[in-house]
């Protein structure tokens, strides 16, 4: 993969697209749209394998279920993705991670 692909160029060929405000930082946040696929197919794996890992970690963890015996399983959120205490004592990678997938669910 070409390591000197910038934000700017993915939105300019429409693999990027603002979503929003990340309501803590301010910071702009992207989603990749389904050209990703097409026009860069290592990042596409890159960014897959990324999501899987955390959604796995926390899956592990017992903050999301999956079906993995689906041929495109659903991540749903759990009682204790709720539970602030529960959320607290991740790390704050994980507890990111979560805060996106409760992001995403409730569009």
């Amino acid at each position: 993969m070409q390591n000197n692909i910038d934000i700017d160029h993915l939105i300019l060929n429409g693999v990027l697209e603002p979503v929003g405000l990340d309501q803590e930082t301010g910071e702009m946040l992207y989603n990749f749209t389904s050209k990703l696929e097409k026009i860069y197919p290592e990042l596409h794996r890159e960014a897959m394998n990324m999501v899987n890992q955390k959604v796995m970690r926390l899956w592990e963890q017992g903050f999301v279920e999956i079906d993995l015996t689906s041929e495109n399983p659903l991540v749903k959120l759990t009682l204790k993705s709720f539970d602030d205490a529960e959320v607290s004592r991740l790390d704050s990678d994980d507890q990111y991670s979560l805060k996106e997938i409760k992001r995403i669910c409730s569009n």
